[in-house]
């Protein structure tokens, strides 16, 4: 597949997708309350969706690489439409479970697919930014999102963003039907590139230009590099995960702030993740030292985590979400390029598949960790631990970065 002539429409998918997730995020409780639901059940299918997250990153993996990138990503967004669809015109909730445990399979899977094409497609000298364009396009669907849907509630009722979305994901699966697919490999990024991989094979054509040829080696074995990478991606979501669980009840209860204030939190953050993702990703692929980069953007993710803590100005705070939504960008632009650039083609998607699905193990433990932590101690403590699982991540990384070495031609 040529990355470069579809990643327009890649970008798009990903926008529409994730301004979809993040329309439905805020108004799915309300709208599942609506049906007279036990508090139990609802957290039942709330937590079905985690679950279809953990258990979709394999089956992703095997179908991107029996049915190819173009027509795993129509799957997937074809399986998140009928979900948008069906919690419009359900009303058992055994429905709504089984849709919200396909619906996070989706979402998983759509995640593996995307950056396995970005992998196969890309090269060293390129992965960082095309990571970096899908990053800022999933900031952007982060902020449209929840306005768009909120403005939508107050007019009109609550299944009708749900049919939007449903909507948006059909937009989605016309931009994947018109992605361009190839049996031969991608052109060279340059003329010196051209002339240094002409006659070696399909392989060369992951070779940086010759100013910059990025020759990785590792000391790691395959397995240690997927459990490396799978512990640091483990670490780095379970942190997400905290804050955006109870980040609100922080803002609410510590620093006394009022909804808007908090919401506005959020919109900063994705503001700068679009902002600063393509910047990013190409500063990656230029320093070649990625792991370096992503211990940067958890370094930048823990600023953010301090400022909150060690003050409630809403200006600082703001600055402080602006320095996260730059670390979160450093982090997952330079994550998913570096396992590109190290895993091999024929085993690249099943590895991301593995390391997606174990992180989302961590969406689910962290936060009842961190449940038990408030209970015990205060909303404060929950934010330490968050502290403590980005240390952890950033230490696994020096690790992992000393055992590999970049030589420069």
């Amino acid at each position: 597949m040529d990355i470069r002539r579809n990643l327009p429409l890649l970008i798009t998918i990903c926008f529409l997708s994730q301004m979809g997730g993040f329309m439905i995020l805020p108004l799915f409780p309300l709208f599942i309350e609506e049906f007279g639901l036990s508090g139990w059940m609802m957290g039942v299918i709330f937590a079905l969706f985690y679950v279809g997250k953990v258990i979709g990153g394999i089956p992703a993996a095997a179908i991107y690489k029996k049915l190819g990138g173009k027509r795993a990503l129509i799957l997937m967004l074809l399986l998140l439409a009928v979900c948008m669809g069906g919690f419009a015109v359900s009303t058992a909730a055994v429905l709504f479970g089984l849709l919200r445990l396909l619906q996070g399979l989706a979402s998983t899977g759509l995640t593996v697919v995307v950056r396995s094409i970005i992998g196969d497609g890309g090269n060293a000298d390129n992965r960082g930014l095309y990571n970096g364009y899908i990053s800022s396009s999933e900031g952007g669907g982060m902020v449209l999102g929840p306005v768009i849907s909120g403005w939508l509630a107050l007019h009109w009722p609550l299944l009708v963003p749900f049919l939007l979305v449903t909507l948006c994901c059909l937009m989605a699966v016309v931009a994947a039907m018109g992605m361009k697919t190839t049996t031969t490999p991608p052109l060279p990024s340059s003329t010196s590139d051209a002339l240094h991989t002409q006659g070696t094979g399909i392989s060369q054509s992951n070779q940086a230009p010759d100013s910059i040829t990025i020759s990785p080696t590792t000391e790691l074995s395959q397995l240690q590099q997927l459990l490396g990478y799978g512990t640091v991606h483990f670490l780095e979501m379970s942190a997400y995960a905290v804050f955006l669980t109870y980040f609100a009840l922080y803002a609410a209860h510590i620093m006394h702030w009022d909804p808007f204030a908090t919401s506005l939190a959020f919109t900063v953050s994705g503001i700068s993740t679009l902002a600063a993702a393509p910047f990013v990703g190409y500063l990656s692929d230029r320093m070649g030292d990625r792991l370096l980069l992503c211990m940067l953007g958890m370094f930048l993710i823990g600023i953010e985590v301090a400022v909150f803590l060690s003050t409630s100005s809403h200006l600082w705070v703001y600055v402080g979400m602006l320095i996260g939504g730059v670390g979160g960008a450093c982090y997952m632009d330079s994550f998913f390029a570096h396992v590109g650039d190290h895993i091999p083609d024929e085993s690249r998607s099943s590895v991301i598949g593995k390391i997606v699905s174990a992180a989302e193990i961590g969406s689910i433990v962290s936060p009842l960790v961190a449940a038990l932590l408030m209970e015990v101690g205060s909303l404060y403590s929950v934010f330490v631990f968050n502290l403590v699982l980005i240390a952890v991540a950033i230490a696994v990384q020096g690790v992992m970065r000393s055992r590999y070495k970049t030589r420069r031609v």
